[in-house]
């Protein structure tokens, strides 16, 4: 490949990581996801006793959708406006628009500013360059006291071959974000969990990062 291939290459994985491009992906009328909860935050939460949650990349909204069915007043945050107007879109449709706000917000530059909630969660979130631990950091002290941080992404893996390296470089093990948690965190879950998807017809196994702590002070 020639030099300004490369740069082609770079330039495409470049925006990949940026809002316009999934506003862009969002400015269709197909889903782009399946709407159903992720199914750690089913594992994980299920357990807890619902109150205020905070999802980060929150995409259509369909883990919102299911925290708020289970009594919890969510607010969903996205860097992508297309993203979250579907995302209301889709609570109203569900019938619980009343337990749902939205917040546009690049979880790059997230700042709590005052605001807490007893759950903070984000799932499949994959900032370039290793960012992932930098967006853990952040999002731990918009966690209340009492409060759970669960964090979700893919493990490396030679299933995701196809993809380019920045791509896989976005990927993380649990256990590389622990370091990005203060000291008054209780850590519950740190493990690669594994998962059977099917996609295009074809069966393959992955694992999913799982970081879950609680904020005990």
């Amino acid at each position: 490949m020639s030099a300004s291939g490369h740069q082609h290459d770079k330039n495409e994985t470049d925006t990949m990581f940026e809002p316009a491009s999934w506003d862009e992906r969002y400015s269709g009328e197909e889903k782009i996801w399946s709407g159903d909860p992720n199914p750690q935050l089913v594992a994980e939460v299920s357990a807890l006793t619902p109150g205020t949650a905070l999802d980060v990349g929150c995409g259509e909204g369909g883990d919102v959708i299911w925290l708020a069915r289970h009594g919890w007043k969510v607010t969903g945050a996205d860097f992508s406006a297309g993203g979250l107007a579907r995302a209301e879109r889709h609570a109203e449709q569900a019938g619980v628009a009343d337990r749902t706000d939205w917040w546009q917000v690049d979880a790059r530059d997230f700042a709590a500013e005052g605001r807490s909630f007893d759950l903070v969660t984000t799932h499949f979130l994959h900032p370039p360059s290793g960012g992932m631990v930098e967006v853990t950091r952040r999002l731990a002290d918009a966690v209340a006291p009492g409060g759970h941080l669960l964090v979700v992404g893919h493990a490396p893996s030679e299933v995701f071959k196809h993809l380019n390296s920045a791509q896989h470089n976005a990927m993380f093990l649990a256990e590389e974000l622990l370091p990005s948690l203060p000291d008054s965190f209780e850590v519950l879950v740190v493990e690669q969990r594994p998962r059977t998807v099917t996609r295009d017809g074809v069966t393959v196994d992955i694992d999913d990062s799982t970081l879950l702590a609680r904020r005990t002070a």
